[in-house]
């Protein structure tokens, strides 16, 4: 069976990605499954450039099919920010809650508190194939954390047709309507039709 090797260190994002390309005609693996392969930072200004980085060192460091995720919160009162910025939104070494902490705080005095999260997830096979899918979900901020699912920004997301913030949601629903799930669903018939070739390259 061809491995399709999860490009991120994220214990979420690894969670969530193993359950949504499932059933494709692959086995799963994460980082942890290769120890020696490293990540380059995220130091671009896109999240496609982001994604590709790690796709690429992934898929060039395992000879495995690989997707790399990257993803972020965009503010419309802050023009966009923390955007591709929101894993290290603060500062390095803060955790989710006090980087959540930190943004409630500078929109404290704003009324206007529309937010969109975006996901790119960029898809590389060790034959030279690329591929770049990318998915949207709308929404609001909360005033205040809501729900203990999740990750990241998830208890301040608010998904105004729900009433609910993405940590208020189960797994399956969330995976419904989040950036992450739309983006996978757009990766879903790409990796299948690489399936193939992949499994001959063994």
């Amino acid at each position: 069976m061809p491995r399709l090797v999860l490009a991120t260190a994220n214990p979420g994002k690894v969670g969530e990605l193993t359950g949504l390309l499932a059933g494709l005609g692959y086995e799963i693996q994460s980082l942890a499954d290769h120890r020696g392969v490293e990540l380059p930072p995220e130091g671009a200004e896109s999240y496609a450039a982001n994604a590709r980085a790690k796709a690429r060192a992934a898929a060039a460091g395992t000879g495995a099919v690989a997707v790399g995720d990257d993803s972020g919160l965009e503010v419309d009162a802050l023009e966009g920010r923390p955007g591709a910025a929101s894993a290290r939104y603060g500062g390095l070494g803060l955790t989710d809650a006090e980087r959540t902490a930190r943004l409630l705080a500078e929109l404290a005095d704003i009324g206007r508190r529309t937010a969109r999260f975006r996901c790119a997830l960029a898809l590389a096979a060790p034959w030279g194939a690329e591929a770049l899918v990318e998915g949207v979900t709308e929404g609001e901020l909360a005033h205040a954390p809501r729900g203990d699912g999740g990750f990241g920004y998830d208890p301040i997301f608010l998904l105004p047709a729900l009433g609910r913030t993405f940590a208020e949601l189960s797994p399956a629903d969330k995976d419904e309507w989040s950036h992450r799930g739309r983006a996978a669903r757009a990766a879903r018939p790409i990796l299948a039709a690489w399936a193939a070739r992949a499994a001959g390259q063994g």
